[in-house]
């Protein structure tokens, strides 16, 4: 890849990880009106965690290793000084249901766990949500 001097080097990677994101919530949604409520539990999360990691990858040039959305959002509040308080907010308010997305993540690879229709839908409106508030940090 070349890249001129006054470019972000990590600006092609940054939006190929946010539309991946946005194309995994998209998906998500797909699965739910298609009634396959493990795969769009699953694809929720993914979308979630990819765009955290899309944010913290634009502001450092790094991505984060971690998969967990509360360690995600972590990070996100350690390097978005001025938005600290209301990250952290955001969490706090929010944390039954980032753990609940966290657990769509592990039940959809190693748990016999079967989702209802408006759990998975109440997962989707969620991730939604965290798209939003990253979008105005």
């Amino acid at each position: 890849m070349q890249h001129m001097s006054n470019e972000n080097p990590h600006a092609e990677e940054v939006e190929i990880i946010k539309d991946r994101a946005e194309r995994m919530l998209k998906s998500a949604k797909h699965h739910v009106k298609s009634g396959d409520y493990d795969l769009a539990a699953f694809l929720a999360e993914q979308a979630a965690q990819l765009y955290l990691k899309y944010k913290i990858l634009e502001l450092t040039g790094e991505m984060p290793r971690t998969h967990t959305l509360r360690q995600l959002l972590g990070i996100l509040q350690k390097i978005a000084n001025k938005k600290s308080r209301e990250i952290a907010d955001f969490t706090r308010t929010n944390r039954s249901l980032l753990i609940r997305l966290e657990e769509a993540y592990l039940a959809s690879r190693y748990l016999a766990r079967k989702y209802e229709e408006d759990e998975v839908e109440e997962l989707v409106a969620f991730t939604e949500k965290v798209f939003s508030f990253v979008r105005n940090l």
